[in-house]
């Protein structure tokens, strides 16, 4: 006797097809999150550990004793060893913990690289999924302070300091150093935003870029060279950063004068540096950056950054002037 369906028997079969395959995609996604929760934990734990290593690898390269080489070597055996501490032992279980210890125009960055599988509950049953590799990185650096670190994007002048270099503008008379709307500081009070670069326009995002640390300044500042603007800009939405950003905050400001012959009049080439202390910053009709000098003007071009082809071929990569235009000395993570 043959049977037949109907309709009915026809639905509850689709259903029972339907949500036996909502079933497997529900349980695929649940395990891909549980799966990818424990790789992001896993990464968090990673990136102490080599957070850790390189803070451990700048200090060590600070403190060690001997020249370069010997400052390398304890840089990368103390970075090595906090990774280790922190639970990341090279060859344990799949991990691989690098070190690179790149020399710079004063000092060295450390950079730490720490990578382990992680075993999967959920995604190894697809083939080539049984592990997925957790990969992060950290640098810091260790080195005396230059424009490297914490730089400030604008240029103060001359006239602010006494003829000894003594700062006019000390803790006990802070001043509203204010922007006139020109491409260089023309007075003790003036200032002008600078990019460093003294051949372009200067770029408000560019600028913002610096203040917050997202565009690290490699350049070479020399004497007499020309680092104002072209285009005259107050850039107005940049004093609300500083005052957000670097209020509190201590920063090298490069000082500016009078340009070379025949171009006196010309107010924006570099002279040299001073530490500035910035107490607030003001936009609007203000446009002004309110602190004071905490260090005496130093007459000094440095490199900041990189480590330059002629320093390379002189073997002075590396080294630490312990001695340094601004008495300090870092140790910080970089990136």
């Amino acid at each position: 006797m043959r049977r037949f369906f109907a309709p009915r028997d026809r639905e509850r079969g689709q259903i029972l097809v339907l949500f036996t395959l909502a079933l497997v995609a529900i349980i695929s996604m649940v395990g891909l999150v549980l799966d990818g929760g424990g790789a992001f934990a896993q990464r968090r734990d990673e990136q102490n550990a080599a957070d850790l290593g390189a803070l451990a690898g700048a200090n060590a390269y600070m403190n060690a004793s001997g020249g370069v080489n010997a400052k390398t070597n304890a840089a990368r055996a103390a970075a090595i060893a906090a990774a280790t501490r922190n639970g990341y032992t090279q060859g344990a279980g799949g991990t691989s913990v690098t070190v690179n210890v790149n020399l710079l125009s004063s000092g060295a960055e450390v950079e730490v690289g720490v990578t382990r599988p992680h075993s999967n509950s959920f995604a190894r049953i697809v083939p080539g999924q049984a592990t997925w590799d957790v990969s992060v990185t950290a640098a810091a650096i260790a080195g005396s302070i230059d424009t490297a670190v914490g730089a400030a994007p604008w240029i103060m002048h001359i006239d602010a300091f006494n003829p000894n270099g003594t700062p006019k503008y000390g803790p006990g008379n802070p001043q509203n150093f204010g922007e006139i709307n020109g491409d260089y500081p023309v007075g003790a009070l003036d200032l002008a935003w600078t990019d460093y670069n003294g051949s372009n326009n200067v770029n408000t995002n560019e600028v913002r870029g610096i203040i917050d640390g997202s565009n690290v300044v490699v350049a070479t500042m020399d004497f007499d060279q020309y680092i104002g603007q072209h285009n005259q800009g107050n850039h107005t939405a940049l004093f609300t950063d500083v005052d957000s950003i670097l209020a509190g905050k201590d920063v090298p400001v490069p000082i500016t004068g009078p340009c070379p012959p025949p171009n006196q009049a010309n107010q924006g080439c570099f002279k040299g540096w001073a530490i500035f202390h910035v107490i607030s910053a003001h936009g609007g009709s203000a446009k002004d950056i309110t602190g004071y000098f905490l260090s005496e003007f130093k007459s000094s071009p440095l490199t900041v950054g990189e480590c330059t082809a002629a320093q390379q071929a002189a073997g002075q990569c590396g080294l630490i002037d312990y001695q340094n235009a601004f008495g300090a000395l870092t140790v910080r993570l970089w990136k």
